[in-house]
């Protein structure tokens, strides 16, 4: 197989920078060497070698929680990988699901495998509320006032996000974008129209671009 020209060090090591290709979450740092990225590309799973053991070492051999590869890239100087991959339970030792958690200051990070698992999480909620209509919610009462109300909210929304970013505001823009995409959520409710569909058409924009 031939590889492009990357730089290994006088040790013939090479950083890796394994990345969750989902959540886009910094998993871990390992190293290889030309014998373990050989091993990498052609059996789709991270490979690397161990500083400490002296020997190659396939991530998941023993736990399972192996790392299948979807791209390699390499940077600009040819001296550093970056490994996107499906992971296939935690990457870290300590059984976390990075080996990043925890800040300089030691407090812990709360890291999630699935960084849209809000937006599911809403679409179930606002799902229930048209359903169920408790009362008191708030999505109770936009459902109950109808397109007309949830419209308004909308356009509300839209022009406080318009306010902020001319403010320059990142601290207002964040939270009335946030209003936004709820409202948002909740008119593709009331429209019958699933969010997959509108990721589709984005989906299949990106696809004809290319």
């Amino acid at each position: 197989m031939n590889l492009p020209s990357i730089k290994f060090d006088e040790k013939g090591l090479v950083p890796a920078i394994v990345q969750d290709v989902q959540s886009k979450e910094v998993l871990t740092l390992a190293y290889m060497n030309e014998e373990s990225l050989k091993k990498s590309l052609e059996t789709g799973e991270t490979w690397f070698y161990s500083r400490s053991r002296q020997k190659l070492w396939h991530k998941g051999e023993t736990s399972g929680h192996v790392q299948r590869i979807v791209e390699m890239r390499y940077d600009c100087d040819q001296d550093a990988l970056l490994v996107l991959v499906e992971p296939q339970g935690p990457a870290c030792h300590t059984g976390s699901y990075s080996c990043f958690s925890k800040r300089i200051n030691g407090e812990a990070v709360s890291l999630s495998s699935d960084r849209f698992a809000i937006i599911n999480l809403l679409e179930q909620i606002i799902a229930e509320r048209e359903a169920e209509r408790p009362e008191g919610a708030y999505t109770t009462y936009l459902f109950e006032k109808g397109v007309d109300k949830i419209l308004k909210k909308v356009g509300e929304e839209a022009a406080e996000v318009i306010i902020a970013a001319k403010n320059r505001n990142a601290e207002e823009l964040k939270w009335e974008v946030a209003d936004l995409v709820y409202h948002l959520l909740v008119l593709l409710r009331e429209q019958k129209l699933p969010l997959d569909a509108v990721l589709n058409v984005l989906t299949k924009r990106h696809t004809e671009k290319k």
